[in-house]
């Protein structure tokens, strides 16, 4: 396969946005390639064709000018004798501000706990500044995921395992489904070697032959679609993520059978009125599953995700998964929060719009780094916040309709908490779908959870503590039971007494 080439990121740029000024690109290209020269990666390339990898993977999600220039450069303080401030007076100062906080972001590495925490935390402290950075971090990380049959076998692995744990988490809760896929799908096969073949060999041996009867029911939907009065964009399938695909074999006991989105096919329409119409027609053709319709529409993700699914008997008894979404709602399952920065016809020429939307996610990664600002504080808390931050994520109900999210796991006391303090403290059973379940039995997605609270009750059992997810209803517990032995304290000491006596 050829080498990519500076007109190749040009061409890709182009494609979105027939304005971008290509002389800029190549000058930054250039200024790159100079400060680099004589830098070698590790497979013997030159330095360069890293950093125009990256801005490639940039181009490909669709992002503006500014945010792939910063690609090409991003390396360039930290690793040349060129300075930011040479950057940002030949690229300007939104360049230069992108550059600067990749390279406050370093490299991730671990080197024990406390540095893994730290290191956490400046990727937090990154994302909480300007998301952008990030977004071109998993860029770079990406390519390094690609390319790294050329580094030591024990340096792979924990590059590999680095993008597992904290990269692919991160972008999964930034709604960057395609970039968690690639990221995780580039580090399975180092992380864990025998799954990775085991799950890639049960794979091809399910999908073999389905192909040509996956193009048969695309092919019927879009005709079933045009003859309802659906405008069509696009039906295409698409194959689970690898790692994806291993993680929910876990689930469900290792058996492929019970798993119904191994092949998708995915429908694109113009509105969100054509999702449910859409939704209808599929139904009044095949038999939906009981149990497998999700309204990701109506309820979106914390993520931002929305889609509708559904799961049918196709022709012949076979089973297969759709995902309904407008042009707009395919965007944001895509690229998530990278969506936001996406060209847009309307922004300032040589660079993106600033959006100010900000994910509620990133809100809380603020609120955490200012209530954690001692690194001793994080190392207490660190098992806590990876629960909170990076496990998968559920969505429970309330009587009423509200979507709760919480980490996989969690019980009826987590969700008490995120209802209310008032109401995890003084909580006293659950009613899950209808029936009373024990206050430490694990909710699923789906659950509807009523609360049954005793107003009387003094406060929280301290054993909820063995039993609670979610930093939030530990530390309430916790909180509790602290200021009950303070009180308890106070009444030894003399003038404390609140009845006087």
């Amino acid at each position: 396969m050829a080498a990519s080439t500076v007109d190749d990121l040009i061409a890709i740029v182009k494609t979105e946005d027939p304005n971008a000024n290509a002389e800029h690109i190549r000058e930054a290209y250039a200024f790159a390639a100079e400060a680099h020269e004589g830098q070698l990666r590790a497979s013997g390339e030159p330095y360069v064709s890293h950093c125009l990898a990256t801005a490639i993977k940039l181009a490909e999600m669709k992002l503006p000018q500014s945010i792939v220039i910063a690609g090409l450069l991003h390396d360039v303080p930290e690793d040349t004798q060129r300075t930011l401030e040479e950057i940002r007076e030949r690229f300007g100062p939104d360049v230069a501000h992108l550059v600067e906080g990749v390279t406050k972001l370093g490299r991730l590495r671990y080197r024990g706990v406390e540095r893994y925490v730290e290191n956490l935390r400046k990727m937090f402290l990154s994302m909480a500044e300007d998301i952008r950075v990030v977004i071109i971090k998993f860029a770079d990380r990406l390519h390094n995921l690609e390319t790294l049959d050329a580094i030591p076998p024990k340096k792979a692995y924990r590059v590999a395992l680095e993008s597992l744990q904290i990269f692919a988490p991160i972008a999964n809760r930034l709604g960057m489904g395609e970039m968690k896929g690639r990221l995780e799908d580039a580090s399975f096969s180092r992380v864990y070697p025998n799954e990775y073949a085991w799950t890639l060999e049960l794979s091809k041996s399910t999908r073999d032959g389905k192909h040509e009867y996956l193009a048969g029911v695309m092919e019927r939907t879009h005709s079933l679609l045009s003859d309802g009065g659906v405008n069509v964009i696009d039906v295409h399938g698409r194959a689970k993520h690898l790692y994806s695909l291993y993680r929910k074999l876990l689930r469900y006991d290792r058996d492929i059978t019970r798993i119904y989105d191994l092949m998708a096919v995915r429908v694109i329409v113009p509105t969100i009125a054509d999702c449910y119409a859409t939704l209808g027609i599929i139904h009044g053709h095949w038999t939906p599953l009981k149990g497998r319709i999700k309204d990701y529409i109506a309820q979106p993700k914390p993520n931002g995700y929305s889609s509708l699914h559904t799961t049918v008997f196709c022709d012949d008894g076979e089973v297969v998964e759709f995902q309904i979404r407008t042009p707009e709602l395919h965007r944001l399952a895509e690229y998530g929060i990278a969506a936001h920065w996406q060209y847009d016809e309307s922004k300032e020429k040589g660079g993106g719009k600033k959006r100010t939307e900000e994910s509620d996610w990133i809100k809380q990664i603020n609120d955490l780094n200012t209530e954690f600002a001692d690194s001793k504080e994080y190392m207490r808390l660190l098992e806590e916040m990876k629960i909170d931050v990076f496990k998968n994520r559920i969505f429970v109900f309330t009587p009423k309709g509200d979507v709760i999210e919480l980490p996989e796991d969690s019980t009826p006391v987590d969700f008490a908490y995120m209802i209310h303090t008032d109401i995890g403290n003084t909580c006293t059973a659950a009613k899950v779908n209808d029936k009373i379940e024990p206050l430490d039995a694990p909710l699923k997605s789906g659950d509807v959870v009523e609360i049954v609270v005793d107003r009387s009750r003094k406060g929280p059992n301290p054993d909820w503590l063995k039993t609670a997810k979610t930093r939030y209803a530990r530390s309430k517990i916790r909180q509790f039971a602290q200021s009950s032995i303070k009180d308890w304290i106070k009444g030894f000491i003399p003038g404390t007494n609140k009845s006087g006596k």
